[in-house]
């Protein structure tokens, strides 16, 4: 796992959420972090691996009863999920929506393992793990991960019974297993060899109702497009694009990024150039990616989200979107907006 690779804070928010819900307050959830309870809400927020562990050791720590994974992991919205999401939403069949689950799970909050096999009869075996995490928050991320697989079944095939058994390795708990036929409709299996989840041969490959092959190979290219963005900015590369995301409606020029970072213009360009990337380059990354958000969060409309992103012009963003997307903002919005309402 990249401890350092910048992601959403999605996981945060639902983390404080479950936080407050056992009279918990976000700042303390939070607390060791750095990160505020407003910063959740910002779009250009991004956090890493270390702040999703430190979290849940402070929810674990705070809500020690109950099994706060399985609650949040029940609360997983694929519309809040962005690209990662809609290509789930439009995959033609579930073994597809596996494929497309698992090839792009660092767009997600994973922090776990998942693989996929096909056992003898023809059944889709998931197999969770999460060998590189503590003991301490293991259990709770795989519950975590078991419940948002179970939640993303329902959303993108809401009439099939798709998992029909659920075994976890670890003890079932003293209160009994009622909350876990509650979150997975069926009786799990406590104390087995590994934690899977089995998707049954008669379904796996049968038709969605969200399913749009056009749509399905546009995300999925974006899908591609926002990972290798994503692992590839280290270094400088990395804190440069921080400075552009806190500074977005006003963008810091190269020599301004430079001084904040004690170095010379020239002398940033020469490292970002070693490291196979530009000052303009990251820029358009930044508002790539900030477009796509907040254009499917959908609350502003595109004339705000260009000036948002710093452009005097609603025209000059238009053209940059298309050139990013192949679509204008006010399409590309339009396109996703029925997967979105079917993720609610």
């Amino acid at each position: 796992m990249d401890w350092d690779q910048p992601r959403p804070p999605v996981s945060l928010l639902l983390m404080t959420q479950i936080a407050a819900d056992h009279g918990v307050p976000a700042e303390a959830c939070l607390a060791g972090t750095g990160v505020t309870p407003e910063a959740l809400l910002d779009p250009g927020t991004e956090v890493t691996p270390r702040h999703d562990l430190a979290v849940a050791r402070n929810l674990i720590t705070l809500v020690p009863s109950g099994h706060p994974g399985l609650e949040m992991g029940s609360r997983f919205r694929l519309a809040e999920q962005g690209i990662y999401g809609f290509a789930l939403l439009s995959s033609p069949t579930l073994r597809q929506a596996v494929d497309v689950g698992l090839r792009f799970l660092d767009l997600a909050f994973a922090m776990g393992t998942v693989e996929a096999r096909t056992d003898r009869d023809g059944d889709l075996i998931l197999s969770l793990d999460a060998p590189e995490l503590p003991p301490t928050v293991r259990r709770f991320y795989v519950e975590r991960d078991a419940a948002s697989i179970m939640t993303i079944q329902r959303v993108i095939a809401p009439n099939l019974e798709a998992i029909t058994r659920v075994e976890f390795a670890f003890p079932a708990p003293p209160e009994g297993d009622s909350v876990f036929r509650d979150v997975f409709g069926l009786e799990p299996l406590f104390d087995a060899e590994e934690t899977v989840l089995v998707i049954d041969r008669a379904v796996v490959d049968a038709p969605l109702p969200g399913a749009n092959p056009h749509t399905a190979a546009q995300t999925i290219e974006q899908c591609r497009r926002l990972l290798d963005s994503r692992r590839a900015r280290t270094g400088v590369a990395r804190r440069v694009r921080d400075e552009l995301v806190a500074g977005i409606a006003d963008p810091p020029s190269l020599d301004t990024v430079a001084a904040f970072l004690h170095m010379s213009g020239r002398t940033l360009r020469k490292r970002l150039t070693a490291e196979g990337t530009s000052y303009r380059i990251l820029l358009d990354e930044v508002r790539e990616h900030l477009a796509e958000e907040l254009l499917l969060a959908g609350g502003l409309p595109v004339e705000a989200i260009a000036h948002r992103l710093g452009y005097v012009e609603v025209s000059s963003f238009s053209q940059a979107f298309r050139r990013w997307k192949g679509v204008g903002p006010r399409e590309f919005r339009s396109t996703f907006r029925v997967q979105r309402l079917r993720g609610a």
